[in-house]
Order: C-alpha cells, then sequence, then structure tokens
C-alpha cells in the first residue's frame, strides 16, 4: 500500500530524554505458553502477520518507557516491550559458494506505542521496529513517584478517525529509591557480562486503511544495535498492579480476567508480582545507528 510519510528522517539517529525501565526473565516454558498470547505480544497488525510467527524462547525481557526531548523528528514518548530472544534462520555461503541455513536468536521488539505519526513511520522504516501510535500519560504523584499510562490509539468503524482505547495497555507507578545515589550507566557494557542486546527484526506489514500512513510495511530482515546512555542513573520501585483486576481475583487464583476480548492480568503480565526494582536514565542518550538489512531465506 502506498502512503505518504510524514516526515522522512533516515538512520542514524540520536535522542535525548529519560528512560523508565524495568527487567525480567522468561524462562523456556513461559516462552513457550506465551507464544499462543499474540493478543499481549503483538499490536493486531503484526499479530495477523508473519511478524508473529517467530518462535519466542525467552531469556532476558524488558519494558522501557522512554520521554524523548530530542530527536530527528521532534519531542515524543514510546512504550517497548522486547519480551527476550527469539530463533530466525539466515542463509550462509562458503568460501565454494555453498549455501546452508543457520539457526541464530537475538532480541525483539514485538510490540511498541509511540505518540506521533513521524516516529511512527520512520521507526518501521528504517528498522523494523512495528511502531504504533498512542496516547501517554504522565502523572506526578507524592514523593517525586510518576504513574505511566499507555492508551492504543484505534481506528472507529468508519476507518476514517482514531479514538483513544477505553483501558491503558499499560499503567503503573515509578517510585523513585529515597537517597539511593544516582551513577553512570551504559548498554555499551552489556558485552562485558555476556549480554547481547541486538535486536534482529523481520519483515513488517503495511497498515490495512489509508488513515493509517504511518504504518508503512518492509520487505527484508533488519539488524540494529541501539545504545543508551546516562550520568545520572538511579533505582526506583515498579507498582504494576493494573487498576482493571481487583484483590478478590489474587484471592481466588484468578492472574487474570477478560476485559473486551482481551486478557487483563493483575500485575500486568502474567506471573509477575505487583512490585519489580526498576530504572530511571536521567538525561539520557540513546543511538540508533543505521541498521544491516539482509532477505530472509523463505522470501
Amino acid at each position: 500500500m502506498a502512503t505518504t510519510p510524514p516526515v522522512v528522517a533516515l538512520a542514524p539517529w540520536t535522542l535525548k530524554g529519560t528512560i523508565y525501565s524495568f527487567m525480567f526473565y522468561i524462562s523456556s516454558s513461559s516462552a513457550q505458553a506465551l507464544q499462543s498470547q499474540k493478543t499481549l505480544l503483538y499490536s493486531p497488525l503484526e499479530a495477523a502477520s508473519s511478524f508473529s510467527e517467530g518462535k519466542l524462547i525467552g531469556g532476558l525481557a524488558s519494558v522501557q518507557i522512554i520521554h524523548y526531548t530530542e530527536s530527528p523528528v521532534g519531542p515524543y514518548d514510546e512504550f517497548i516491550l522486547v519480551p527476550g530472544k527469539f530463533e530466525y534462520e539466515v542463509e550462509l555461503k562458503d568460501k565454494d559458494g555453498n549455501v546452508r541455513k543457520e539457526t541464530k536468536k537475538n532480541l525483539r521488539v514485538t510490540r511498541i506505542y509511540v505518540s506521533q505519526e513521524a516516529t511512527c513511520w520512520n521507526g518501521r522504516n528504517n528498522w523494523n521496529i512495528p511502531k504504533h501510535l498512542a496516547d501517554f500519560e504522565f502523572e506526578p504523584l507524592a514523593n517525586n513517584a510518576i504513574r505511566i499510562s499507555v492508551f492504543p490509539l484505534e481506528l472507529d468503524g468508519s476507518g476514517a478517525t482514531r479514538t483513544r482505547s477505553t483501558s491503558a495497555f499499560f499503567s503503573a507507578i515509578y517510585k523513585p529509591i529515597a537517597y539511593a545515589p544516582s551513577f553512570p550507566l551504559s548498554t555499551a557494557a552489556a558485552k562485558y557480562v555476556g549480554l547481547d542486546l541486538t535486536l534482529v527484526q523481520p519483515p513488517l506489514p503495511d497498515g490495512t486503511n489509508l488513515s493509517e500512513a504511518e504504518l508503512v510495511g518492509t520487505k527484508q530482515w533488519c539488524e540494529v544495535m541501539p545504545l543508551e546512555w546516562s550520568r545520572k542513573t538511579s533505582l526506583g520501585w515498579w507498582d504494576l498492579k493494573n487498576g482493571e483486576a481487583t484483590e478478590e481475583d489474587a484471592l481466588l487464583g484468578r492472574n487474570g480476567v477478560v476485559v473486551e476480548d482481551e486478557t487483563v492480568y493483575e500485575n500486568w503480565w502474567p506471573g509477575f508480582g505487583r512490585w519489580r526494582i526498576g530504572l530511571m536514565m536521567e538525561d539520557a542518550t540513546i543511538g540508533f545507528p543505521e541498521g544491516k538489512r539482509w532477505t530472509g531465506p523463505d522470501e
């Protein structure tokens, strides 16, 4: 589907902002169970496409909410879900020109929301990042805490107007730990502890409606290694209690309730407790270099 991009801003990108994040671990058995929960892992467009066919194997997973103050397309907000590593195949040639397939595994962004169209189009076009539009709320609370909520924007029945979802896809409170000292942190150090933070993203589907010009599709795979750096990183607690669930659900052993054909978990993610340690990286610099592209073996 041909579309007109809002603004073209090719890689590389350098951005500045504040990063709120937490990490969690997904076991191989949990990854297998999550594989069928496409409404949690993917936005509807990607869930119905080949993008969601990769095998999730789990491992280190993360959630980030970033309030960008500077970017090549202006300020915006972003929610990022990386549910661990996925397996995929690549074709390799030996010195004699013989082709063989090899299975690799890397991290993958499966669900991501942003607050403006320009970054949505460019993120999809530049790096196969499956961005979709959402409203973001940052509500200041007592003791420097902040409630962050993400409401996806969905097309109405006419297909011409976007409306805000009646329930948040993500809503949680970040509470800084009082008197905890700040420290410098760079994701470039991850390799020294055996972590590979490279993202490998499959091709993206096009949006299905002319009103979704920002949902550009792609034809090739893309590999990219983002970099995040801050001199002022601090620890905090995430309160992940979901307002849609009740204490009765927990007492009766119900980990999730169904709301509008989607499961809403008591603490946002299946199996989560209410509290989780996290990070805030203030005045952070984020770098997204140009991605490496290739055509998949079955495409």
